[in-house]
């Protein structure tokens, strides 16, 4: 089922992607509403799925100082290997993809002993992986949530 927003639900959504802790009473002097509807429409778009608030961590300041996305083949179903993507710590993002590659895995490890670790030993070990392309991040230039409800 797909959740019909108002413009009031996406100003709140913008609001949230901005600063995931602002209060409802702030909330809703934005919108114009109540804070106890404001409570309430937030929860709806919570438990609907619509959006989640999360804290966003910095992996080099938690001693994470290697990032990759790596580029996967898969023969077989990738939707099987990406579940098993899924299941390691050290994955933060899968996705199936159409193009050279099947999917596409975001890894953080604290460094190259860690990466190496997690291509070989996890990544590469799963039934179904039959080739994998590693690009390391030098610098984060961007890293956003904040594409709003268009």
């Amino acid at each position: 089922m797909t959740l019909s927003l108002d413009p009031i639900d996406e100003e709140l959504i913008r609001q949230l992607q901005r600063d995931g802790r602002r209060p409802y009473t702030q909330l809703a002097k934005e919108v114009g509403l109540s804070e106890a509807a404001v409570r309430q429409r937030v929860q709806r778009l919570l438990e609907s799925g619509v959006m989640q608030v999360v804290a966003v961590t910095d992996p080099l300041s938690l001693g994470l100082a290697r990032q990759a996305m790596v580029g996967i083949r898969v023969q077989g179903d990738a939707r099987a290997v990406a579940d098993r993507l899924s299941e390691l710590d050290e994955v933060v993002y899968v996705v199936l993809t159409a193009g050279p590659v099947d999917l596409l895995a975001e890894v953080v490890a604290a460094g190259d002993d860690d990466l190496l670790r997690v291509l070989n030993d996890a990544i590469r070990s799963i039934p179904g992986v039959t080739y994998t392309e590693t690009s390391i991040y030098l610098s984060l230039r961007k890293q956003t949530y904040q594409w709003g409800t268009r």
